[in-house]
């Protein structure tokens, strides 16, 4: 049994993680801490466990194993690095931080002191994607060279119900989010990118707002790869009905990825019409590999790189927009 506190409220995805922990028969939720002391007490409330309002209290507690971090991300290596020093288990939502220099801080803390950690990059562990990364390393779409992914929602759009959109105003704070929509909704793209196309080496960027909030709300990176590749990746909070989008094209073919719908077309399937494959089976969650390789030893998909070049892209891209230059990744 893993017994874990829970970090924060402040990302719309604590709610996600929290529920996901109380079903998992591997972990106990044993306290929240907030640096929202009400936001915090209320939510303990409602899960039926201690708030504690002393996060180093929190940390010092024999009797927590691990952390579940969702406070605002320039919170996040001061957090972590003193969890990892209190020898607490990590897991924490995207982003790790803003810049590489502070990942690697992070980095540094969670390896000398041996913890095991997760960050969550769940779209590595589904269908579409395990599906994807075959195809491309099978060559069935021949040389690939060019990737465009698109994530987007409407939650600045202002409704009935919400004058200024769904999303927190907390969301347009630029110190605590480090950004705006590339930042948080662009983590997906950005990483299946990475994972698909190899190291990045340049970005270009523009970080647009429609909404004049403070931060981007609809955003585009152009990111090229050592591997040659392309990848257009676009994020947007003011978009209604625009459905998650994936594709990829190569010398041999072309794979699309609309919502749940996955077509191909290629050499090897005739080239002639669209084909509907059978996926395979999504692997483990983030937070199920978490306990898997705390409790069995079982190494996990989502490796440190991940969280690392998810956050050198942001950070070129920031540049690039600031610059309205292309950047250089070292």
């Amino acid at each position: 049994m893993i017994r874990v506190a829970l970090l924060s409220k402040w990302h719309v995805h604590a709610v996600d993680y929290a529920r996901e922990a109380s079903e998992n028969p591997a972990i106990h939720i044993s306290k929240v801490w907030d640096e929202d002391i009400e936001r915090g007490k209320m939510w303990a409330e409602e899960l039926g466990v201690p708030f504690d309002d002393d996060l180093k209290r929190v940390l010092s507690d024999p009797e927590i194993d691990g952390v579940i971090l969702t406070s605002p991300t320039n919170l996040h290596m001061e957090i972590i690095m003193d969890a990892a020093n209190h020898g607490k288990h990590i897991y924490t939502e995207k982003v790790l931080s803003s810049s590489r220099k502070d990942d690697e801080k992070i980095f540094s803390s969670i390896e000398d002191t041996g913890v095991n950690f997760m960050i969550s990059l769940p779209r590595l562990t589904s269908d579409y994607y395990l599906y994807a990364q075959k195809v491309v390393d099978d060559g069935v779409l021949g040389t690939v060279n060019m990737i465009r992914c698109r994530v987007a929602h409407n939650g600045a759009v202002p409704n009935d119900d919400h004058p200024n959109g769904w999303l927190p105003e907390r969301f347009f704070n630029k110190d605590q989010c480090g950004g705006g929509t590339l930042i948080d909704l662009g983590a997906h793209p950005i990483y299946l990118a990475n994972r698909l196309a190899g190291k990045p080496k340049a970005v270009s960027a523009r970080l647009h707002s429609l909404t004049g909030r403070g931060v981007d709300d609809h955003s585009v990176a152009t990111v090229e790869y050592e591997s040659g590749i392309l990848a257009v990746l676009e994020s947007s909070f003011v978009s209604s009905g625009s459905p998650f989008q994936l594709e990829i094209y190569g010398t041999d073919g072309t794979l699309m990825v609309e919502g749940s719908e996955v077509r191909i077309k290629s050499r090897s399937h005739g080239m002639n019409e669209w084909t509907y494959p059978e996926l395979p089976a999504a692997i483990h969650s983030p937070l199920q590999q978490w306990v898997d390789e705390i409790l069995n030893q079982v190494e996990p998909t989502i490796k440190k790189e991940d969280a690392l070049q998810l956050t050198d892209v942001n950070e070129a891209a920031a540049l690039s927009h600031e610059h309205n230059m292309r950047i250089t990744i070292e």
